[in-house]
């Protein structure tokens, strides 16, 4: 009874956190770029328990032959489902969408002194003074995190009548009758893309992998975008009801069984 009472216990603690991803992703139904997070369950170690000896036992047997003692169920580690979500017309002239699964824009984020790149789907992008010039815009994230482009984050005099970023990638600039182009976007594709971890606000990053390097998983790519748009979320809201059904469902189970368990534990104390 121990037994199964750890086995439950262990279930449960995982079907938390199965609980956890799913409301992570109805939460960002309405995230612009935000992509689904999909977890499944792993057995852990199990132990197989064979108590028939007499291939006798085996005639017209049609269950198993013997038990399978099981430590519960793992999570694990969610995967990052990259497929594209429905393009939405905005008429804004820094929206950007990509339509291309596993392409991604990248950002130059700085936390603790650290400064890495960090991978998106969110083309919803602004204009930011610098800190050493406020007459120098740069192109940044809606979280001011500086967008880079092929020749590193792309810097705008300001003074200019309008801006727009072309489906090429390219960044223009009017100035009166003049078109200048100031920036080009740098689109990365991932290769690789269930190296990819999720870092917060709907960024992506690259972790340290043993036996690959940053160019085997992320590799520069053409550009596929179309203006004055953005990608929706991909999450399917109802296979996400589905799915958090079943795991309360889950959970209730294992609950049950725990206090099940306790309770017959006390019974065959009081018969002592």
């Amino acid at each position: 009874m121990t037994r199964t009472m750890i086995q439950a216990a262990t279930t449960l603690n995982q079907l938390q956190n199965k609980l956890d991803v799913i409301g992570n992703n109805l939460a960002n139904t309405q995230t612009t770029g935000y992509k689904n997070r999909n977890s499944e369950f792993a057995s852990l170690l199990f132990q197989q328990i064979n108590q028939m000896n007499d291939p006798a036992n085996a005639q017209g047997r049609l269950t198993p032959d013997g038990l399978r003692v099981g430590s519960g169920a793992k999570l694990t580690n969610p995967t990052i489902d990259l497929t594209l979500g429905s393009i939405k017309q905005t008429g804004r002239s820094l929206d950007i969408a990509l339509l291309e699964e596993n392409h991604l824009f990248q950002l130059q984020v700085t936390e603790d002194g650290q400064t890495e790149t960090r991978y998106t789907r969110d083309g919803s992008f602004y204009l930011n003074p610098t800190e050493d010039n406020s007459e120098v815009l740069m192109l940044t994230s809606k979280d001011g995190h500086p967008v880079i482009g092929v020749n590193g984050p792309i810097m705008i005099q300001d003074g200019f009548d309008g801006i727009d970023i072309l489906e090429n990638g390219q960044v223009t600039v009017r100035r009166g009758e003049f078109v200048d182009t100031v920036g080009q976007l740098a689109v990365v594709e991932a290769v690789r893309p269930r190296f990819l971890e999720a870092s917060g606000n709907n960024l992506f990053r690259l972790p340290d992998v043993e036996g690959y390097n940053a160019g085997e998983i992320i590799q520069a790519t053409g550009t596929r975008l179309q203006s004055q748009a953005l990608e929706t979320s991909n999450v399917d809201i109802s296979k996400q009801m589905t799915d958090l059904l079943m795991t309360q469902r889950a959970y209730q189970f294992n609950a049950r069984t725990i206090s099940t368990t306790d309770q017959m534990m006390g019974l065959i104390n009081q018969l002592r």
